[in-house]
């Protein structure tokens, strides 16, 4: 299901909010924000139907969206995200990163539930205009940053198994500090033998809300034994590693006086194809690691950790970056990556390039940041 309708940013009809946060307000919100707990003052929607494809596009005030109660998405789940940030630059101006990229796996979700795909320039445009709208809301904090959340449902009234025929398309902004309260001191983690996140042939690779919905339980087995996060492992053996959370994995190993950087695979299909998690990639790369993407055995991880040649484990993600992760629990007992507070120096090496590329304050020699019209 596909709409060749590409919606322009003059396309967009403005309802600015008749009441906006005032100056004061805002600056309040801001002094502190919980990762998704502060919102701007306006959204972005399209909506979109099979006889008409995306139209009306429009940034109006946020508020409560009103559904049918037979609407699709509360009985079948028709539900797909995404998440990527905006970055006050050093001249003022506001650059997102990697957006098309976002917007194309935001595709690739679509496709596997059966939704119609949003051209990338019309996600592009919608995230832009909000942006603009609501500019006074990018932080100017160094460790703070405009989250981005795109989203879409399917709206129609109806009770048949089916691909609905009405969808609607939005995006909210959010102001946030950083994703876990303890900044980017090491975690622990809990893996899970119990639980799966996603089975090969199942929706690992989508951006879906069912995905998560499935993780609330196994996260809290997970806080229950002190962890902050579950490590997945694949669902058929529950043998090889793949996944924290909703972030991806990597591990740092000894091989001999040189160091690999390790991630898990995405080639089966059960993980999310992480935007971060490719830019970490590239970086090693150009930094002179060895790079393996490949299968993880959950055993060479212990066995790695047990005889010291697991130097580091970080997870990364839109949301939270790069997170060292310092004790991994199991049920056979508690395995100590670190006893280190601070960041090892292979992920602290590769988060601070990332990040300085984000804040413009190193050259995007990738062209990955994109500067939103009008923020100069």
């Amino acid at each position: 299901m596909e709409s060749e309708t590409i919606v322009t940013l003059s396309s967009f009809l403005v309802e600015p909010n008749p009441r906006p946060a005032t100056e004061a307000e805002r600056a309040q919100k801001m002094v502190s924000p919980a990762f998704g707990t502060v919102f701007t003052d306006h959204i972005a929607m399209i909506p979109w139907h099979a006889d008409r494809g995306w139209h009306d596009p429009r940034i109006t005030a946020r508020a409560s969206l009103s559904l049918d109660p037979a609407a699709s998405v509360l009985h079948y789940g028709q539900a797909v995200f995404e998440g990527f940030k905006a970055y006050r630059q050093p001249d003022g101006s506001v650059a997102t990163f990697r957006p098309n990229a976002h917007g194309e796996r935001f595709i690739r979700s679509c496709e596997r539930m059966a939704m119609p795909g949003l051209p990338v320039e019309t996600f592009i445009e919608a995230t832009d205009r909000l942006i603009l709208q609501d500019r006074a809301w990018v932080p100017t904090h160094p460790e703070h940053t405009m989250y981005l959340r795109p989203l879409m449902i399917a709206t129609e009234a109806a009770l048949g198994v089916r691909r609905a025929q009405e969808y609607l398309f939005l995006v909210q902004a959010s102001p946030t500090g950083p994703y876990f309260a303890s900044g980017i001191r090491p975690i622990a983690v809990w893996a899970s033998r119990e639980y799966s996140r996603t089975a090969p042939g199942g929706t690992g690779m989508a951006k879906c809300a069912g995905n998560y919905a499935a993780s609330l339980l196994p996260q809290e087995q997970a806080r229950s034994k002190g962890c902050s996060q579950v490590m997945w492992l694949d669902a058929k053996e529950h043998r090889f590693v793949e996944e924290l959370g909703g972030m991806n994995l990597f591990f740092v190993l000894a091989h001999g006086s040189d160091k690999v950087v390790v991630t898990p695979t995405i080639e089966g299909g059960t993980l999310l194809a992480g935007i971060t998690r490719a830019s970490l990639l590239e970086l090693a790369r150009e930094r002179g690691y060895r790079v393996e993407e490949r299968l993880v055995p959950f055993d060479e991880v212990l066995s790695a950790i047990a005889d010291g040649t697991m130097l580091e484990i970080f997870a990364c993600g839109t949301a939270a970056v790069v997170t060292p992760v310092g004790r991994v629990l199991s049920n056979e007992g508690e395995h100590v990556v670190t006893e280190d507070e601070q960041m090892g120096p292979v992920s602290a090496e590769l988060r601070s390039a990332l990040v300085s590329i984000q804040r413009g304050t190193a050259p995007d020699t990738h062209g990955w940041m994109h500067t939103v019209p009008g923020t100069g």
